[in-house]
């Protein structure tokens, strides 16, 4: 979702730049897209290889974008980093990034605003998509005994220390005393067996990987955030928001479908990760899927911001009532 995914901090000024380079004449957004069959919108989409961004691909096999008149071109990028500034540039119509990046982006006055939900928590403790992992014979047992301990987070000062911490707190612990480093998910099972961090907030299919490896879950950092938290969601530019009501609008209601669908299937779902990922076939079987609610939980997403204002993240209280549509 997860996130999504280096920090958004190091790259303000990049987005800045490309929301100035984006408010000049309005036509960078209208020739990224193209057109395929007659009557039919091709749009460019920023997202990250991950199983969160399964329905976009069913929905676009089983027709839903299609009966909009849409086709969807999936631009694969490493994290929210890159999404966010090609989506307010007019590189990409629209973009995936967690939830907490699109407030520190919002707060920094970058123009994005929220199309449509994109992922969240399971609600489950114990199986969630997402959680805080050590290995089998740590004696690590909860999430208090995390304190004066090193654990890995895919990006710092962002989504997934902020509810690692909640984790720490409500477990009777003091976040201040985690000592967080920043790395990639990929690498975390790898630095869990090696004993180079303490514990680690992975997400599938690292989650799956790291149960293999023997390793426990010791709480479910998403879900004592918010039970039903919102993850990450899809969104655009003002500008192509403004400028084009009626494309945003057919996408939202196909990805509305597509989350929907997806829930409701969810080995379909599982089969089509296999079309866009690497994830060996064995893993994927064992990966806990997300949820995809059509609409986002917005107590959720008011406790995100509050969480993050509390850690420092914004450097202004984020409008929540802006970001989103």
């Amino acid at each position: 979702m997860r996130c999504t995914r280096r920090t958004l901090t190091a790259v303000a000024t990049t987005m800045l730049l490309a929301a100035t380079a984006a408010c000049g004449s309005g036509s960078d957004s209208e020739k990224s897209e193209s057109t395929g069959d007659v009557g039919t919108t091709n749009l460019k989409i920023g997202i990250i290889p991950i199983v969160d961004v399964a329905p976009l691909y069913l929905g676009q096999k089983k027709g839903f974008y299609k009966e909009q008149g849409l086709s969807l071109s999936m631009t694969m990028a490493q994290g929210g980093a890159a999404i966010v500034p090609g989506v307010v540039s007019g590189q990409f119509q629209f973009g995936f990034s967690n939830s907490t990046s699109l407030m520190v982006a919002q707060s920094k006055g970058v123009p994005v605003k929220v199309a449509v939900n994109g992922v969240g928590s399971t609600g489950k403790d114990g199986g969630d998509f997402g959680a805080v992992v050590v290995n089998k014979d740590s004696p690590i047992k909860s999430a208090k005994d995390l304190e004066g301990k090193k654990v890995a987070v895919n990006t710092l000062k962002n989504i997934n220390d902020t509810t690692v911490r909640e984790s720490v707190r409500k477990d009777g612990g003091d976040p201040s005393k985690v000592k967080f480093v920043e790395l990639a998910f990929d690498q975390m099972p790898a630095a869990l067996d090696k004993g180079q961090v303490d514990a680690a907030q992975v997400v599938e299919p690292a989650t799956a990987t790291v149960k293999a490896q023997g390793g426990r879950v010791i709480a479910s950092n998403f879900v004592d955030t918010a039970r039903k938290l919102t993850i990450a969601m899809y969104f655009s530019s003002t500008q192509y928001i403004d400028q084009h009501p009626d494309i945003v609008k057919k996408f939202s209601a196909a990805t509305r479908k597509s989350l929907t669908y997806a829930n409701a299937h969810p080995e379909e779902a599982r089969d089509i990760v296999r079309t866009y990922t690497k994830i060996p076939q064995a893993t994927l079987d064992k990966v806990t899927l997300p949820a995809w609610p059509a609409q986002w939980n917005r107590p959720s997403l008011d406790t995100l911001a509050k969480l993050g204002e509390q850690d420092g993240l914004f450097e202004k209280t984020p409008d929540l009532d802006a970001l989103l549509p």
